[in-house]
């Protein structure tokens, strides 16, 4: 599940949807599958997560690769289509509430988004 800190509100709808769905119509199932696999062994490591530093910058010959073929090998578009796609597996985890949110690092903007385990989750209304 997914908490906006933002806006103090679980989220429960996949934002541009119309987009995830165009990328996911392109990207292979099997290489979905070997993407989730990985991203939930690496969020399953830490309690904070930020998406934009997960996969790095390098996807080649990595399983993230696919992403930037769906994305016809752009790579603004694939950042964003790897966003939605932790996005929307963090959102259907339903035993872990993560909180998420844009924050900085020592001043500056950081591009992802932060998401972190909150160990006392508000309630669901």
């Amino acid at each position: 599940m997914l908490f906006s800190v933002d806006s103090g509100k679980y989220v429960g709808k996949m934002p541009h949807k119309s987009e995830f769905e165009f990328w996911m119509g392109k990207l292979n199932h099997n290489d979905y599958e070997k993407i989730v696999a990985d991203l939930t062994e690496k969020i399953g490591k830490n309690d904070v997560n930020t998406s934009s530093w997960i996969p790095g910058s390098k996807w080649e010959g990595t399983v993230y690769e696919p992403i930037y073929h769906a994305c016809a090998d752009n790579k603004e578009e694939s950042g964003k289509f790897f966003g939605l796609i932790l996005f929307n597996l963090l959102m259907n985890i339903k035993d872990t509430v993560w909180g998420f949110g844009k924050y900085e690092k020592n001043g500056v903007p950081i591009r992802g988004t932060t998401y972190f385990i909150l160990s006392n989750p508000p309630e669901k209304r």
